[in-house]
């Protein structure tokens, strides 16, 4: 028989299992951010202290590298003060007739759904160093208008 057509386990034809992927640039966090990922790591470092299956223990152990590295990497930024648009500030802003208000995180706190949003986010380059006041050119042609900056 052809080597073509032998199959020597299922395990070959499995899709590869990748790490997760590590955010590029530096991994700045808040406070509450360092708690967070604080927390995760015990969380994960005490699930591989218990017995499971070898297919689980390697995707926790995935979990808890990829943690474990951004534990390892967390720069944890000083409390904004408030003047400019920082990481740690809540920031409210005017585009097109409606104010929203952002809370400005480091990248694995940021839920958008509740208005945490992560400082690479373009919206959030664009009014990174600004002041109340200060107008800000977006990439789509828009600008906004910076309303409130306080610390978080």
């Amino acid at each position: 028989m052809s080597v073509a057509f032998r199959r020597e386990s299922d395990e070959e034809h499995l899709e590869p299992k990748y790490e997760l992927p590590i955010p590029p640039g530096p991994n700045l966090v808040t406070t509450r951010g360092l708690a967070l990922i604080e927390a995760r790591v015990a969380e994960l470092e005490a699930r591989l202290a218990e017995p499971m299956e070898e297919e689980q223990r390697k995707k926790v152990q995935r979990d808890a590298r990829y943690w474990l590295n951004r534990r390892a990497t967390a720069q944890l930024v000083p409390v904004p003060d408030g003047e400019e648009v920082a990481v740690g500030t809540r920031v409210t802003f005017a585009r097109n007739g409606q104010s929203r208000t952002i809370l400005i995180v480091g990248h694995d706190e940021s839920d958008p759904e509740t208005d945490r949003i992560a400082f690479t986010a373009p919206l959030v380059r664009a009014m990174l160093g600004q002041a109340e006041g200060d107008e800000v050119a977006l990439a789509d042609g828009q600008t906004l208008t910076i309303e409130a900056i306080e610390p978080a």
